[in-house]
């Protein structure tokens, strides 16, 4: 019973996944037309440093109810989930100081780190069974920075665990805790009015 639930399940998530990945990428892309890969100077701490400042102030959104600026809690999911993308590439790319990459090639090492980081979503959604599905949106920011606060920890180490995982493994969580903070916002999107939210009543 378990394994059919499983596969009836797993299409529909695969599908949602891509399709959150494909935005995000897209916007990643773009923004690589616009600006070259400024990015490849990033060191691991800053990225650290960018990704705690979109989780945090996405918590203090949940918890206040209210925002100042425009930036949505969606667009700083998005956020999370290209510099956690921007966290593995530069990684593969140590000792690689080029900073100048086509729009094309940091397209390719997108999909590529993408794509590993799916195949370890799917082997721990058949482990887990989905039970991201019954999470709320604030547990993901928590999680999110809970594997921020490992990471600096780690990098305190001078990137050395004793059982833990390394670095690449917390991004990756990090990257999927945001996507499937993104699946569950497009859900709710997608879902009729309530009776008090129709016409102010």
């Amino acid at each position: 019973m378990q394994d059919t639930l499983s596969s009836k399940a797993m299409p529909n998530t695969t599908e949602q996944y891509r399709s959150i990945v494909t935005q995000c990428k897209d916007l990643f892309v773009k923004k690589a037309s616009d600006y070259g890969t400024s990015w490849r100077v990033l060191r691991p701490i800053s990225i650290v440093d960018q990704i705690y400042i979109k989780a945090w102030r996405i918590r203090q959104i949940q918890e206040k109810g209210e925002q100042k600026i425009g930036d949505s809690i969606e667009s700083e999911f998005v956020g999370i989930v290209n510099y956690g993308i921007i966290a593995l590439i530069q990684s593969a790319l140590a000792g690689n100081t080029e900073i100048d990459m086509s729009a094309e090639e940091a397209k390719a090492w997108y999909e590529k780190k993408a794509g590993e980081v799916e195949e370890l979503m799917m082997q721990k959604n058949h482990d887990y069974g989905e039970a991201w599905r019954d999470m709320s949106q604030a547990s993901f920011a928590d999680l999110i920075l809970v594997k921020l606060l490992r990471i600096k920890q780690i990098l305190a180490n001078d990137g050395q665990t004793i059982v833990s995982e390394g670095m690449d493994a917390n991004f990756a969580d990090i990257i999927n805790y945001g996507i499937f903070a993104l699946i569950k916002i497009e859900e709710e999107r997608s879902l009729p009015p309530t009776p008090s939210q129709g016409r102010g009543v």
